[in-house]
């Protein structure tokens, strides 16, 4: 079994900064969320499922705070982000995590499967960062890392329109870290590979069942395109975002950086 990997390292600036995690409750967000509290971050971790947020907050400690979120929706962003700049006065960190999948073949898809990939992994993106950007342009500093895919640069069999989707996130990313470079804001995304999470473990019955095969045969395959050898762990992915909010990213923006096992190096 794979083990959290000890993080014995102080990256620098980051101990003190206040981040929101928005998808934060589970997965890759809530591994996230642990990582930069271990190093000194105060952490609002945001989910449409308040309660799984509150559960996290509460694993992670006293540095912590949940908040409901619909990233969706413009109206429940605004509100969420400026209850807690109220309460701590600033925060310098959004990590724009919040995402869906779904899967079927790109000539079966629906346009409510479309639409619903769209409105949490890019519009959803599009409205935590302008909100939080533009309170970053008023401080004059900030970091902002988004959560892509592998499938933004490899388009995915059976996940078209989330592949789409994540591309989009890139797109973006890469246009926004243009326009705010100057301002003193950082903007960069993650693409991370085959990742052992809820999410995963849904997206592998659908695939058997479409691909005719077994889930086990399934996880083999993401495997065996794995040049490392194994499944990624939210972790992984987590210690790459963390040195991307700090101070040792300081010239680092507008990059998709892949957090894959060797999948895809381009």
């Amino acid at each position: 079994m794979t083990t959290a990997p000890s993080r014995a390292f102080t990256l620098p600036g980051l101990h003190g900064r206040n981040a929101i995690v928005t998808g934060g409750a589970t997965g890759i967000g809530r591994a996230i969320a642990s990582a930069l509290v271990e190093q000194g971050v105060r952490v609002a971790i945001g989910d449409i499922n308040l309660e799984a947020a509150q559960q996290t907050a509460s694993a992670l400690g006293n540095n912590t705070q949940a908040f409901a979120v619909d990233v969706r929706q413009r109206s429940s962003v605004e509100q969420a982000f400026a209850t807690l700049e109220r309460h701590w006065g600033s925060y310098q960190i959004l990590i724009a995590n919040a995402g869906v999948s779904s899967m079927r073949p790109a000539l079966e898809l629906t346009d409510e499967e479309w639409d619903f990939n769209f409105d949490v992994n890019s519009r959803g993106v599009f409205l935590s960062n302008q909100i939080a950007a533009r309170h970053f342009v008023a401080q004059g500093q900030g970091v902002i890392v988004n959560t892509a895919s592998l499938a933004a640069k490899v388009g995915a069999p059976l996940l078209a329109h989330y592949s789409a989707s994540k591309s989009a996130v890139l797109g973006w990313t890469q246009a926004l870290a243009r326009e705010l470079a100057g301002k003193g804001i950082r903007v960069n995304a993650v693409c991370p590979g085959f990742v052992k999470t809820s999410m995963q473990s849904r997206e592998v019955e659908w695939e058997a069942a479409l691909r005719g095969i077994n889930p086990e045969a399934v996880l083999q395959d993401y495997i065996n395109q794995t040049p490392m050898g194994r499944l990624e762990t939210p972790e992984d992915v987590a210690d790459v975002v963390t040195f991307l909010c700090s101070d040792s990213a300081r010239f680092m923006t507008g990059q998709g950086v892949n957090v894959t096992g060797g999948v895809y190096m381009g």
